[in-house]
C-alpha cells in the first residue's frame, strides 16, 4: 500500500465550460445480486494452496503454491498478484461500464450541444475517442501541431521558462515538480511545493549506476528517445545527436537528485521559503514569470524539497544551448503523451518501458490502455459509477466496524508497550484516537462541469484533462485544506496513509475478494483486509509517520528515551529485510523498505489482536476445511500477497520500490510472530521462526 501521500496530487490536469451545472450529488444506486455473486470467489480455496510444501519450511508456498502454479504472469504484464487479479476483475466492470456509456444516446454529439453533458456522457466520449484507434493513427501527430510551433518559437531563455511553464500547466513535468500540498508544519493550509524531478526513466538511478546492466539500458534508453524522435520525422543523425543531448540534459539533472532513501525524510525535504529566497537560490530562473504562466498571481511561500538539485538545475538552466532545450522540451512532450499517440509511438514507449525496464512481453489491449489513462484524469467521474454498480453500502459499514475494532486493539497495544514511556503513549494515543477514517469513496464528489470532454481526437481529450486538473489543484494554493478531499479514485485496488491530513483512506476498489469478502468468516477478513488497516494505521507511527502529530503537522511529539528506543527497534528491522536476497547477489533495501516493513509487520499484529479481541468476546468459531480460527487468518494473510513476477521487475523494484516483494512482505511479518508459531505448532529454529531473541516487535 501507499505511505503518506508525499505525491499529494501528481500532476496532471483544464478549463472548459465554466458556466456548465454541476450535477446533484447521489449516493450510489443498490447493488444488485448478480455483480455480487459474480465478484465473490471463496474466500479460502485449499487449491491454491500447495500442501506438499510444509509450513514451517516455507508459509508462501504453502499458502499460496497451488495459484502460483496455475497463474503465471500474463505476457503483458510484468508480475501477477491479488492486486492484479483485483484491478482486473475492477477494469472489466470498468469497461462495461464505459461501452455503454459510450452506446449511449446521451453520448458524442446526439444532444447537439443544446445541453451540458452529463458525467456518463464525458465518460463515454472519452473512452470512444481513445479506443478509436484508425482516427488517431489518421490524426498523427496533427493536434500537436499547436504544442510543437510553441516549442519551435523559442528564442532564449525566458522563452524556455515559459515552455516550461506551459508544459506543466498541461501535466507535462518538464525540468522539476510543481503542484500543491498541505504545509508540513502548517497542515490547515496549502502551500506551493517545489520538487526534483525532469526525467525520463523513473529514477535517479538508472542514470547514475555503472554496472554493466545499467550501462546497457542507458544505451537503450539512448536509442529510444533517438526512435522517437526518428517517428517525428528526424533525420537519423538529427535524431541520435537530438537523443544524446537530451540524455545528458537528463543526466545532469539525476546527478543532483537525491535517492530514494533520502526522499523519505521528511524533515530533509521540507525546506519552506518566501518567492524572494527561492529566487536568491535560483537567480537565473524568474519565478514570478514562470507562475505567471500557470495563471496564478504571485505566490508567497514555497516549500522546496531539495534545495541541492534546485540550485543545480539553475546552472543546468543556464549552460545548456536553447536548441538543446528545446529537444529536451519536444522529448518530454511525446514522452509524457505517448499513450494518446498513434500506433507507431505506443509501440516504442513499451519496447522501451515495457520490454526492456520490466520484461513484459506484448502490449495491453487497447481498452486496458484507455481505461489507464482515465485514472489521472477523469478518476472521480469513473469511480462514481463503478460504486453505484459494484459497491454495496453494506460493505462500507463492514469495513468501517473492523477500522474501529483494529484502532481499538491498536489502543490496547500501545497502552501495553514497555519500551515507550508515558508521555508520548498519550501523544501517540492523541493521534490515533484524531484518525479520519475514509472508506469507499468521497462524501462529495468533483465537479467535472467545466472539463470539456468530446469525441474529437484522443490527444487533446488528455491534453484538455490534465490541464483540467492541473488548474484544479494549483488553485488550492494559498487556502485552507479541504481534509474531505480525496487523493485517489474510488475504484483502485490500493489504500493510504496520509501522514499531514493524519487520515487512513480504504477505497471501493479494494474492499472485494480477496481482501475482503463480505460472506467470508471474521478470521479470513481480518488477515486480509484487517492487515491493511493495520498496515495503514501503523504508518502513522512508522519511521516517517511517527514524526506528524495528531493535527497532521510535522512536529517532534516524542521524549528522547522513547526515540532512543524505537530507533533500536526499527534497526532490527532493517537490518532483518537486508538480509533477504530475492535475487543471486540482489538484496532489499532495509532503509528504503523500513516504513512499509513496519507497517507490514504491525499491522499483522494488531488485525490478530483485533481478532482475538473479537473472538473472545463472540465466541470462537469452529474448523472450516480443517483450518482453526487463527490458522485462516494468517492464510489470509498470505494470499493477498500471492504473486509471480517476472527476473527484470523484480531487479527494478529491487531498486526503487519501497515495498519488499511479496514473498518477503509475507514471510518477513510471520517469523517474528509467537502467536503465527503457535497456531502452526512450527518448531523452535525452523525457517519459518526467527529465534526469539531476534524477533522485532515495535507495534
Amino acid at each position: 500500500m501507499s505511505k503518506s501521500i508525499a505525491f499529494v496530487v501528481s500532476g496532471l490536469f483544464v478549463a472548459g465550460n465554466l458556466f456548465a451545472q454541476s450535477e446533484p450529488q447521489q449516493s450510489p444506486a443498490p447493488v444488485g445480486e448478480s455483480q455480487l455473486s459474480a465478484r465473490n470467489p471463496p474466500p479460502l480455496d485449499p487449491k491454491n494452496m500447495d500442501m506438499s510444501v510444509k509450513p514451517q519450511d516455507d508459509f508462501y508456498l504453502y499458502a499460496n503454491g497451488g495459484w502460483m502454479k496455475r497463474n503465471p504472469v500474463p505476457p503483458e504484464l510484468s508480475r501477477w498478484g491479488s492486486f492484479d487479479e483485483l484491478t482486473d476483475k475492477n477494469n472489466n466492470a470498468i469497461r462495461e461500464i464505459s461501452e455503454k456509456a459510450a452506446a449511449s444516446q446521451g453520448s458524442g454529439q446526439a444532444n447537439n450541444g443544446k445541453a451540458a453533458p452529463t458525467d456518463l456522457q464525458k465518460v463515454g466520449d472519452f473512452y470512444a475517442s481513445g479506443m478509436d484507434e484508425k482516427a488517431i493513427d489518421v490524426a498523427g501527430v496533427k493536434p500537436l501541431e499547436g504544442e510543437f510551433k510553441m516549442i519551435d518559437a523559442i528564442k532564449d531563455r525566458s522563452d524556455v521558462l515559459k515552455e516550461i511553464g506551459h508544459l506543466q500547466s498541461i501535466g507535462i513535468p518538464a525540468l522539476f515538480s510543481f503542484e500543491s500540498g498541505q504545509d508540513d508544519k502548517n497542515s490547515a493550509m496549502v502551500i506551493a511545493q517545489a520538487s526534483q524531478g525532469g526525467l525520463g526513466m523513473p529514477d535517479r538511478d538508472y542514470y547514475t549506476r555503472e554496472d554493466e546492466a545499467s550501462k546497457k539500458l542507458r544505451g537503450q534508453y539512448v536509442e529510444h528517445v533517438a526512435k522517437m524522435f526518428a517517428l517525428l520525422g528526424e533525420q537519423p543523425s538529427q535524431a541520435s545527436e537530438h537523443a544524446n543531448k537530451v540524455v545528458a540534459l537528463e543526466t545532469s539533472l539525476a546527478k543532483a537528485s537525491r535517492t530514494r532513501v533520502e526522499m523519505r525524510d521528511s524533515e530533509k525535504n521540507y525546506n519552506k521559503m518566501k518567492a524572494s529566497e527561492l529566487q536568491a537560490l535560483t537567480p537565473d530562473w524568474n519565478w514570478s514569470a514562470f507562475v505567471k504562466v500557470l495563471h496564478l498571481t504571485e505566490v508567497a511561500d514555497f516549500n522546496v524539497g531539495q534545495p541541492d538539485f534546485f540550485k543545480a538545475a539553475n546552472q543546468v538552466f543556464v549552460g545548456v544551448p536553447v536548441d538543446d532545450w528545446k529537444a529536451y522540451l519536444r522529448w518530454q512532450l511525446i514522452h509524457s503523451l505517448a499513450a494518446s499517440l498513434p500506433a507507431d509511438f505506443v509501440n516504442e514507449d513499451f519496447a522501451f518501458f515495457g520490454k526492456a525496464m520490466t520484461g513484459a512481453e506484448q502490449l495491453k489491449p487497447r481498452w486496458k490502455r484507455v481505461l489507464a489513462t482515465t485514472y489521472p484524469i477523469i478518476g472521480q467521474l469513473v469511480g462514481k459509477l463503478f460504486v453505484a454498480e459494484y459497491f454495496p453500502p453494506e460493505a462500507k459499514a463492514r469495513a468501517l466496524e473492523m477500522v474501529n475494532n483494529l484502532r481499538d486493539a491498536l489502543a490496547d497495544r500501545i497502552k501495553a508497550l514497555e519500551w515507550m514511556d508515558e508521555p508520548t503513549k498519550q501523544e501517540a494515543l492523541k493521534k490515533l484516537a484524531a484518525f479520519s477514517v475514509k472508506i469507499g469513496y468521497p462524501d462529495e464528489w468533483r465537479d467535472y462541469s467545466a472539463l470539456k470532454i468530446d469525441r474529437g481526437p484522443f490527444v487533446a481529450n488528455v491534453i484538455r484533462g490534465n490541464a483540467f486538473e492541473t488548474a484544479w489543484n494549483l488553485q488550492k494554493i494559498g487556502k485552507p485544506v479541504n481534509r474531505r478531499e480525496w487523493r485517489m479514485s474510488p475504484q483502485r485496488v490500493n489504500a493510504y496513509n496520509n501522514s499531514t491530513m493524519n487520515e487512513i483512506v480504504f477505497p471501493a476498489g479494494i474492499l472485494q475478494p480477496p481482501f475482503f469478502n463480505p460472506k467470508a468468516d471474521d478470521a479470513v477478513n481480518y488477515g486480509g483486509i484487517g492487515s491493511v488497516i493495520g498496515h495503514e494505521m501503523t504508518h502513522g507511527f512508522d519511521d516517517e509517520g511517527r514524526k506528524y502529530d495528531a493535527a497532521g503537522n510535522l512536529r517532534d511529539w516524542w521524549t528522547p528515551a522513547a526515540i532512543q528506543a524505537f530507533m533500536e527497534r526499527s534497526k532490527a528491522v532493517v537490518a532483518q529485510y537486508a538480509s533477504y536476497e530475492p535475487l543471486p547477489g540482489s538484496h532489499i533495501n532495509g532503509q528504503l523498505t523500513q516504513g512499509e516493513n513496519i507497517a507490514d509487520i504491525g499491522g499483522l499484529k494488531i488485525a490478530y489482536s483485533a481478532l482475538e479481541k473479537m473472538l473472545s468476546e463472540k465466541g470462537r468459531l469452529e474448523k472450516i476445511d480443517g483450518f482453526t480460527p487463527e490458522q485462516r487468518f494468517f492464510l489470509g494473510y498470505a494470499q493477498i500477497r500471492r504473486e509471480n513476477q517476472r527476473e527484470r521487475d523484480l531487479k527494478m523494484r529491487l531498486n526503487m520500490d519501497s515495498h519488499a516483494p511479496s514473498r518477503f512482505r509475507t514471510i518477513g511479518p510471520l517469523s517474528n510472530l509467537t502467536e503465527f508459531q503457535k497456531a502452526f505448532e512450527l518448531p523452535d529454529n525452523c525457517p519459518m521462526v526467527r529465534p526469539p531473541d531476534q524477533r522485532v516487535n515495535i507495534w
